[in-house]
């Protein structure tokens, strides 16, 4: 019993941990619908749930300028929304920061982040239109129990119905 809540513990920590390096592929898989197991005329309305990934995408302090190490990054996910399974879906783009600072100056902050992943990931090709921002500041943080630590600072790709 011990063994599987170490397990389960490790497994969704694992999960939380915001995303570094990824290929097309990899991001393609994380994000694009899942595909039903079988069809059936109950099936045809069925929207499929959203799906998120957190990525690791820096900037300069306090600062909304994207910094180099995150635009292959960026590149991959444009890539991948270009892709036949992704082309056709909507997308939400969250800023999030650490808990330094005022709430007022990081929901800013992070809505200006945001601003500027979805200008980037545009210049690159990704219609504005698929492309929704949303800063959220530390009212969400990955590490409550940590609320500083640079992993709460990230942006979130989220898609839409």
């Amino acid at each position: 019993m011990k063994r599987l809540l170490a397990l389960l513990l490790v497994s969704s920590a694992m999960g939380q941990t915001p995303i570094q390096n990824a290929t097309v592929n990899d991001l393609v898989e994380k994000l694009a619908p899942e595909q039903p197991k079988t069809r059936s005329l109950g099936s045809r309305n069925l929207q499929p749930k959203p799906k998120s990934i957190d990525l690791v995408i820096q900037f300069d302090l306090d600062s909304a300028k994207l910094k180099e190490p995150g635009k292959p990054l960026l590149d991959n996910l444009v890539a991948a929304m270009q892709s036949d399974r992704l082309m056709n879906i909507k997308f939400k783009v969250e800023g999030h920061t650490d808990a330094q600072g005022s709430q007022e100056h990081n929901l800013k902050l992070s809505q200006s982040r945001a601003d500027s992943v979805i200008a980037y990931m545009s210049g690159q090709g990704i219609d504005k239109e698929r492309l929704a921002g949303e800063g959220k500041g530390f009212t969400e943080l990955l590490l409550p129990d940590k609320p500083k630590a640079a992993e709460n600072r990230r942006v979130r790709i989220t898609t839409q119905p």
